[in-house]
């Protein structure tokens, strides 16, 4: 990602702050870990979707929480069903 790409949180009640691929790699990670899938795979699962969320912001300035939220379960539910269902109606780190 060449420009950094700025996270409106919701409802506007905290701060505007850059987007962390760290911040939701811990997320995924997190989510997967509570549905029981192996740290490896809980990792490698994190990894795919970070890189599809990074590839999807592409140049975009500012987004909401919530399109990174509903972009990051879309490609989450590819790779473990049962952790995208907790990611969309359970928010944790993100």
């Amino acid at each position: 990602m060449s420009n950094t790409t700025y996270i409106v949180k919701r409802r506007g009640k905290r701060p505007t702050e850059a987007f962390s691929r760290d911040k939701l790699h811990t997320s995924i990670v997190a989510t997967c870990l509570s549905v029981r899938a192996p740290e490896g795979q809980a990792h490698e699962i994190a990894n795919k979707v970070c890189d599809a969320v990074s590839d999807w912001l592409g140049n975009k300035p500012e987004v909401t929480s919530e399109d990174v939220r509903r972009k990051a379960t879309t490609v989450l539910a590819k790779y473990h069903s049962e952790a995208a269902h907790l990611y969309k109606h359970h928010h944790m780190v993100i």
